[in-house]
């Protein structure tokens, strides 16, 4: 079995009418484990009813949470999440808060050595403590996994620059992409020549742009594959990116064919946003039905 470990932020998205537990790194280890993969997760959270609630809710999915560190001073993060008409997310990430300050410890330094694959985002760099962390972590990871996560204003380029050329894979979405070309210069409205000048420039040669309902493109070993969309209701599109992220790692890790590995992605986070909430359940029929 596969062992992947993510990390970076445990907190709380607070919508206008209820509260759910995520965080990018939490959302995409919550899909890794329900399709039966060891997760481990590295992070921090208070010594709050929130901090509680998250240690217990990731126990419950069967996550070990041996290395989710306890702060005594700062809380566990939380998110103010607005939806449009679309079900569309903006967000108000509250700082500093726990993960913000993420420690290297021995035991980080084991899991991350002991796994096939290694998930962190750009959100978890801005605070100089968790940045410096993650960066301690990635020399000993075996295969690197870089999910952009550009939550203004908490990123710079010279930071993200420095994670790309660290990573293995690299996803991000079209936005994303888009605005990472123009500030290094490089001006196409062809998404798969922006795919290939940032392969390029990082020296990655996996590297998959989400395009909302449009679908996806993957750049992977210097052939690039496309997959449509599904079409479905959407409820909200809070974590559907995350579980796609981890529907593509999980079929990509276990050698399967990059056209089908997208193809199953979509369909997962699809699924996702058809549903309420960052982590709804995923029954196997629902996922083989759309793919």
């Amino acid at each position: 079995m596969s062992t992947i470990t993510c990390f970076g932020e445990i907190l709380w998205d607070i919508f206008p009418t209820h509260k759910k537990i995520g965080g990018a790194p939490l959302n995409v280890a919550l899909r890794l484990q329900s399709f039966g993969i060891d997760t481990k997760i590295i992070s921090r959270v208070g010594n709050d009813k929130e901090g509680k609630d998250s240690l217990k809710h990731i126990e419950d999915h069967g996550i070990n949470n041996a290395t989710i560190q306890i702060d005594t001073q700062l809380k566990t993060g939380s998110v103010d999440v607005t939806l449009d008409d679309t079900g569309s997310a903006s967000y108000s990430i509250t700082y500093p808060v726990a993960w913000d300050k993420i420690e290297v410890t021995t035991k980080a330094i084991e899991i991350v050595k002991s796994s096939d694959a290694f998930v962190f985002g750009s959100l978890a760099c801005r605070d100089e403590v968790s940045k410096n962390t993650l960066l301690s972590l990635l020399p000993f990871a075996t295969f690197k996994v870089f999910d952009v996560n550009l939550r203004p204003p908490f990123y710079t380029m010279d930071i993200l620059l420095d994670l790309m050329n660290k990573a293995d894979f690299i996803k991000c979405n079209d936005d994303e992409l888009l605005e990472i070309c123009l500030a290094l210069n490089f001006k196409s409205e062809s998404i798969a020549e922006q795919i290939k000048f940032l392969s390029l420039k990082t020296q990655t040669n996996q590297f998959c742009v989400t395009l909302g309902k449009e679908g996806a493109l993957l750049l992977y070993k210097d052939k690039i594959y496309t997959q449509q969309g599904y079409p479905v209701k959407v409820v909200d599109t809070v974590g559907a990116g995350d579980s796609f992220l981890a529907g593509l790692i999980i079929k990509l890790t276990h050698k399967t064919n990059p056209k089908e590995a997208l193809n199953f992605a979509c369909a997962v986070g699809a699924l996702v946003a058809s549903k309420k909430g960052a982590n709804p359940r995923l029954k196997t029929s629902e996922i083989i039905n759309y793919s």
